[in-house]
């Protein structure tokens, strides 16, 4: 019966009524263990002296307890907190167990044994229920199982995050992956099926050619579970299949023959860039007075300079009618970092009207220099703020406001001198730069001379008019005026409108003929395009215009420029425009005096 009582309330005798204060269930065990550790206290105490009076219902479980407990001669356990195995069980299995110990399974694994037959001895009972004797300490109960089942041992777990329980971290459930052979030995075994992989000569072989990873897929056979292809369709799909891979080898071999023509286009450039440069170092450039003006000079030069030389022979083209020198610019250039030091220091308004009238309002242009530096040639990120010549056209544009403050800074003089700095010197960048403004062109530009850009754009509508008609029509019906868009490829020199290996080939031509080139440049962009421009509308054809197709060649281009005749009724371009000079002046003397 005791044996029994104790199964019953989880391996411990029950205590006396009153002896125990009521609780919840799963504060029980707990209670009973500090009452058993207080007997066996109580005992030992009680060898070694008198003990003082107690309760009536305390003495009668402390003898309870006592009783059942092993024999005294082990030492006592200390009664404190240990720590808890991550494998003990909480007390909320405890009290489920306590509830229903038969029918609940131990670990969640397998169903507990039936409990020992009452005649077993009292000692091997108590040692399979785990009753604890007096060494034993306060962790002991919750490491050892209340059931007879031999437990198995936890493994570690392995590479994986621990799991939680109630009050606890505990180790998680072993859940390796498994890999594909695994799997199909475990489906084997289980269905008694063995897979047998196809036979190789069933896979096909010597494909010489295969465009696309999954053009070849259109060959296979379905899978096992769908109906094989008949005759007609494996035949249909090879056909099929013999279509694409010759349409992907004639895509191949024309990307191949188009790769090989432009090696061989570059190679051939490269080898005239080669041979000319030695012509024009040799012969040309020691000899630029009296050779300059032939026909085999002046047929080299339309081919294009090579890098090499470039710079030097626009330095001799341009020419230096101003007699700048090195020295006159770094005076300048000192000028305008004085300038830019008092415009940091002070920037009130006051200062700058001190400093003069007209003088002062061109020289304050030196503060849009460096809002317009960071637009030119954005591409490149070399005359951004940090580039490596980010302060050299600084230097150049500031010099030359401060040279010519009739002219100061107008935006797009910054493309002008970036193309110069990458082919010259510092100072011999600034002398070009000075000198190829000063020409009755750009100057008449730069210094927004309306009437003389208005015989400009008047000379360029005559051989506009001769050159290309339809276009010329089309453009009148519409309004559009040559100012729309040619104020913008003069202002720059189609450096901003072309890429800029084409516009360097354009300056070439350009430091050869005069501003004539620059209009014949313009007539063979809408030679090129004039089949385009035509389907347009008058907004469509100034956003055309006003940024071209990156993809234009030089050789597009310049077939389309030679194409252009730059004569009208036996006039050229320098007739045309000194007629137009003329008339202008015939106006201003015919027209009528103002009245007093």
């Amino acid at each position: 019966e005791e044996e029994e009582a104790k199964l019953q309330n989880g391996g411990f005798l029950p205590c006396p009524a009153g002896g125990v204060p009521s609780g919840t269930a799963l504060e029980e065990p707990l209670r009973s263990c500090r009452l058993r550790g207080e007997a066996e206290r109580r005992g030992g105490a009680a060898a070694e002296s008198p003990s003082p009076p107690r309760s009536p219902g305390g003495d009668a479980d402390s003898r309870t307890c006592r009783d059942r407990a092993e024999p005294a001669a082990l030492p006592p356990a200390p009664l404190g907190f240990t720590d808890v195995n991550l494998n003990s069980r909480n007390t909320y299995e405890v009290s489920r167990r306590r509830s229903a110990p038969e029918h609940l399974p131990h670990g969640g694994s397998a169903p507990a044994e039936p409990a020992p037959p009452p005649q077993e001895p009292a000692d091997r009972a108590r040692h399979r229920l785990g009753i604890a004797g007096a060494g034993s300490s306060f962790a002991e109960f919750f490491t050892r199982n209340f059931f007879t089942k031999r437990t198995k041992e936890l493994k570690p777990a392995v590479q994986s995050a621990p799991g939680w329980k109630l009050f606890g971290k505990v180790p998680p459930r072993e859940n390796l992956p498994k890999d594909s052979k695994i799997i199909q030995q475990e489906y084997e075994a289980r269905t008694g099926r063995m897979y047998k992989p196809p036979p190789p000569s069933a896979r096909r072989k010597n494909i010489e050619f295969e465009p696309l990873s999954t053009t070849a897929l259109i060959l296979e056979d379905r899978p096992a579970n769908l109906p094989a292809k008949s005759v007609e369709e494996a035949l249909r799909h090879r056909q099929e299949y013999d279509e694409m891979v010759a349409e992907a080898k004639k895509r191949e071999i024309k990307e191949a023959h188009k790769r090989k023509k432009i090696m061989r286009e570059r190679f051939k450039q490269e080898e005239n860039i080669a041979s000319a440069m030695v012509i024009w170092v040799n012969e040309i450039l020691p000899n630029w007075e009296g050779m300059r003006a032939t026909r085999k000079v002046r047929e080299l030069w339309w081919q294009g300079l090579p890098p090499s030389v470039r710079g030097k022979v626009w330095s001799l083209a341009v020419g230096n009618e101003l007699n700048i020198t090195p020295e006159l610019y770094e005076i300048f250039l000192s000028r305008a970092k004085e300038r830019w030091k008092s415009f940091s220091e002070t920037s009130s308004e006051n200062d700058i009207e001190d400093a003069g009238a007209s003088v002062a309002d061109r020289e304050a242009s030196l503060e849009l220099i460096k809002l317009d530096i960071s637009r030119t040639f954005p591409s490149l990120y070399i005359f951004q703020k940090g580039g490596p010549y980010h302060d050299l056209l600084h230097s150049v544009l500031g010099a030359y406001t401060c040279y010519r403050p009739d002219v100061g800074y107008v935006q797009g003089m910054s493309f002008i001198a970036a193309v110069l700095i990458l082919n010259l010197e510092e100072a011999d960048a600034f002398i070009a730069f000075a000198n190829l403004l000063n020409k009755p062109c750009q100057l008449a530009f730069f210094r927004v001379d309306h009437s003389m850009m208005l015989k400009y754009f008047a000379a360029f509508e005559v051989f506009f008019e001769e050159n290309l008609p339809k276009l010329f029509l089309h453009f009148k019906s519409y309004s559009l005026t040559p100012d729309i868009y040619l104020i913008d490829w003069i202002f720059t020199l189609y450096s901003k409108s072309l890429p800029l290996d084409l516009a360097c080939r354009v300056w070439d031509v350009f430091c050869r003929d005069g501003e004539e080139f620059l209009f014949r440049t313009g007539l063979g962009i809408l030679r090129l395009y004039e089949d385009i421009l035509l389907q347009m509308d008058f907004i469509h054809i100034a956003q055309f215009l006003t940024k071209l197709p990156e993809d234009i060649t030089s050789e597009k281009l310049f077939s389309c420029i030679a194409a252009i005749q730059m004569q009208n009724s036996n006039k050229k371009w320098a007739q045309v425009f000194a007629s137009l000079m003329k008339d202008k002046e015939g106006d201003k003397n015919h027209s009528p005096a103002p009245k007093s």
